[in-house]
């Protein structure tokens, strides 16, 4: 591959970070900090209740990692919360510098990594545009062929000369994405900011972020656990887990695939019980073990699947609620069964260890592999168990090659339920 062709090139990319290391931001205040520590006093810009401990050791956010990304090329950053994703960006940014190893860029960087990013809170709107176009070495002149564009792209025209500082979370993201994606920039990068976006804006940023690398050329960095989203704008994926690169595909549907499941064929093992270390829930719901049971020793169509779920409650709450989804290996969600437990006089409401069963519908699902999953959340209020971020999954694989009838049952469909037939003479 030409060198002309590659957008950005990692060689050998570690990021090395050692626990308790003063960084306030500032020369003056990390020398606070420091004489604090060296008096035996308290860090006067230690958060209430922090301490510093010696013995610590560091860890590796990132570890070896080794890539080309080519230009044009829309690539999906995907792996749990803690796999290293936004230091990768950063480092892609030169917001930080590496431990180890190169990073080669091949044109300029426009960042979004997370609200406000690069925003002066005193300047307005409009300001900040020009800023950031100038930090882009963009002339005042070529600013002014795109500042009505960027202006009308976010939606926020009657707020433009407003300090930001007075601006909602919605408003930072809607100017940050369209600064970011209309001023002269090689490649855009764009961690889960999204998110905060109403789903209108969702579509339109994807949009746009699908013509800039389609129509323009531009290559595209982008993180978020959303995976409709990633493979909808993605062509290319990275997956990466506790600061190690696992894989990089030419093909955003193998990640994507390869993240939810693992080895997603069929002669991979059965997930059929999963039990909590600790990390999941809080006081209004603990999962405590999932189990999925069935009444044959090899999962068909035709078998009795339930779903048992055993959690706790200590603290309950009116508005809890908890599901099962159920999707295929390519994220098509088939089964959607959320707990009829939702008042606080009912069973789920009530202090204590309980259990729940789920029934599944027989002769329903195809032969192939599927993912349970459950999430749970404060209805309206806060995720407790966040679809694919916190949720626990269990695995498992139909096999039943021949059922009810003389033909094949995996004919592609995701589902083959026996639908019940009548007949008449007339």
């Amino acid at each position: 591959m030409a060198d002309n062709d590659i957008a950005i090139k990692v060689e050998g990319l570690s990021k090395y970070y050692k626990l308790g290391v003063i960084n306030n931001g500032t020369l003056f205040r990390d020398i606070q900090s420091w004489w604090a520590r060296v008096r035996g006093k308290d860090d006067p810009h230690a958060k209430i209740g922090s301490k510093y401990d010696p013995t610590k050791e560091g860890f590796w956010a990132l570890k070896d990692l080794n890539f080309e990304i080519k230009k044009g090329d829309r690539v999906g950053i995907i792996g749990h919360n803690g796999a290293g994703k936004s230091t990768l960006l950063k480092l892609l940014s030169q917001i930080t510098a590496p431990t180890e190893g190169s990073i080669k860029i091949n044109g300029k960087i426009a960042s979004l990594l997370e609200v406000g990013t690069g925003f002066h809170p005193e300047m307005t709107g409009r300001e900040n545009i020009y800023m950031n176009g100038a930090i882009l070495g963009m002339s005042h002149d070529e600013i002014d062929k795109k500042v009505n564009d960027i202006i009308e792209f976010s939606e926020i025209g009657e707020h433009i000369d407003t300090p930001v500082k007075r601006y909602s979370s919605g408003m930072y993201v809607r100017l940050a994405f369209a600064v970011a994606a209309h001023l002269d920039s090689d490649i855009l990068i764009a961690d889960e900011v999204l998110a905060v976006g109403d789903a209108a804006f969702q579509k339109k940023a994807l949009g746009k972020m699908n013509e800039l690398s389609a129509g323009e050329g531009r290559t595209v960095l982008f993180v978020s656990h959303n995976m409709a989203q990633v493979k909808n704008l993605c062509n290319k994926g990275i997956v990466l887990e506790k600061g190690r690169m696992l894989r990089y595909d030419d093909d955003i549907q193998n990640s994507v695939k390869y993240y939810l499941y693992g080895d997603v064929s069929e002669n991979v093992n059965n997930v059929l019980h999963w039990e909590n270390d600790g990390t999941k829930g809080n006081a209004y719901f603990k999962p405590n073990a999932i189990d999925l049971i069935s009444s044959d020793e090899k999962i068909t169509a035709s078998s009795d699947l339930q779903i048992k779920l055993d959690y706790t409650i200590e603290e309950p709450a009116s508005n809890l609620a908890f599901e099962f989804f159920i999707y295929t290996a390519e994220t098509n969600q088939l089964v959607f069964s959320v707990s009829p437990f939702y008042s606080i006089d009912g069973f789920a409401g009530k202090k204590g260890r309980h259990v729940a069963m789920c029934k599944l519908s027989k002769n329903f699902l195809n032969d192939m592999r599927y993912r349970v999953e459950l999430q749970a959340h404060l209805f309206c209020q806060q995720w407790i168990l966040e679809p694919n971020v916190s949720s626990p999954n269990l695995y498992f694989y139909v096999n039943s090659k021949k059922n009810y009838t003389p033909f094949l049952r995996n004919c592609g469909e995701v589902c083959a339920p026996v639908v019940e037939w009548t007949q008449e003479d007339v």
